[in-house]
């Protein structure tokens, strides 16, 4: 069985682009994860990505998961929400097919956990998060300047994705529609689905 996803591609090509969401209210704090973590990093993708099937990463081994946190230029931002983890942004200096691309920062995963979405956390970690790409070259030395962020989200992410993303600037410059398998994710752990 398969299913029709269609990916839209977007991007900023100055920091004037961003447009800030406001800071939501209560204990909401957005903080670099340095240390490259495999365990952690796979347990946000699972969590944020388990209810909207996100599933290519999680067949990457311990060693794969290592090497893809470890190269320059890629960062893990995390929201919390009173201490704790509400959703994530991984940054990664690259262009559009993976390669090392001067300038370019692709926000590679965002998202929110299922209870801190529809909160306005999401607005505001975007936000931070793009703020971040464009001066991600400060925190690495020998990355050129960033010059251009871009994104990409599909119809299996959240129904506000696109919405916040053109929100925040981001214009659309690329759409292709495929057909891809129709596979169920584990979601956290198997048997955690949300009624």
């Amino acid at each position: 069985m398969s299913l029709t996803v269609t990916t839209w591609s977007l991007e900023q090509t100055s920091p004037s682009d961003l447009v800030p969401a406001a800071a939501p209210g209560g204990d909401v704090r957005i903080v670099r994860a340095e240390v490259p973590s495999p365990e952690f990093s796979r347990f946000l993708y699972a969590s944020v990505g388990g209810d909207i099937r996100w599933t290519d990463r999680l067949s990457l081994t311990y060693a794969e998961w290592q090497k893809l946190l470890g190269r320059p230029g890629v960062e893990t931002w995390v929201a919390y929400d009173r201490g704790t983890p509400a959703g994530y942004v991984e940054l990664a200096a690259r262009g559009e097919r993976g390669d090392a691309a001067e300038g370019v920062v692709e926000i590679v995963y965002f998202g929110l956990l299922p209870a801190s979405r529809g909160r306005r956390i999401g607005g505001h970690l975007l936000s931070y998060a793009t703020a971040r790409a464009w001066d991600l070259a400060e925190r690495w030395p020998g990355l050129a300047p960033t010059e251009r962020v871009w994104l990409h989200t599909c119809s299996k992410d959240g129904e506000h994705a696109m919405a916040n993303y053109q929100r925040r600037g981001f214009r659309l410059f690329d759409t292709t529609v495929e057909q891809e398998p129709d596979v169920a994710s584990p979601g956290p752990w198997p048997g955690a689905e949300r009624d």
